[in-house]
């Protein structure tokens, strides 16, 4: 949740987890630590659920993005922060994160490992308010184009996660 300052899991730079910190002085320090990422394709497989954060998020605010996720708590795997996100973010239960890879990402004062999932879903969709504005089914293509152009709003490692997706998988 946007502000709360729970213990989150610490890592390296190599990928390893090797503690707790707060999250607050994981923002504040600049920490390496990992995130759970998912990747929501409708059943068939030819759109992608996008959607806008909220202005308060503590990074990356109001910015589009394709990734259901958070930060890995401690004492959490990325698999199980995955899932969790999910549910929290976009009301998506019963369906277990296939992994995909880990996409590095060391930008500004953000380092962080994103363990990236995906899963298949053509269920309902419930926005978690104090993470979501709005959002929406989009073609594969519309998004590729969408990526590609970075003059459009997207979350910046969002953008690479998805172009690392794009690259392995399409």
């Amino acid at each position: 949740m946007p502000g709360s300052d729970e213990l989150v899991a610490l890592y390296d730079r190599t990928g390893r987890a090797t503690g707790e910190v707060l999250r607050s002085r994981v923002r504040a320090e600049g920490l390496w630590h990992a995130a759970g990422v998912v990747l929501v394709r409708s059943g068939d497989g030819e759109s992608v659920y996008v959607h806008l954060r909220t202005p308060d998020k503590d990074v990356f605010p109001s910015t589009w993005d394709c990734w259901a996720g958070g930060v890995v708590a401690a004492g959490e795997t990325p698999a199980e922060c995955a899932r969790r996100e999910l549910a929290e973010e976009l009301g998506v239960h019963g369906v277990e994160p296939e992994p995909l890879f880990t996409l590095v990402y060391d930008q500004g004062t953000v380092h962080c490992h994103n363990f990236a999932f995906e899963v298949r879903w053509d269920g309902p969709i419930r926005h978690q308010p104090e993470e979501i504005v709005e959002g929406r089914w989009i073609p594969l293509e519309q998004l590729r184009a969408w990526v590609e152009d970075p003059t459009r709003p997207f979350i910046p490692d969002g953008r690479a996660g998805v172009l690392e997706w794009f690259r392995r998988y399409r």
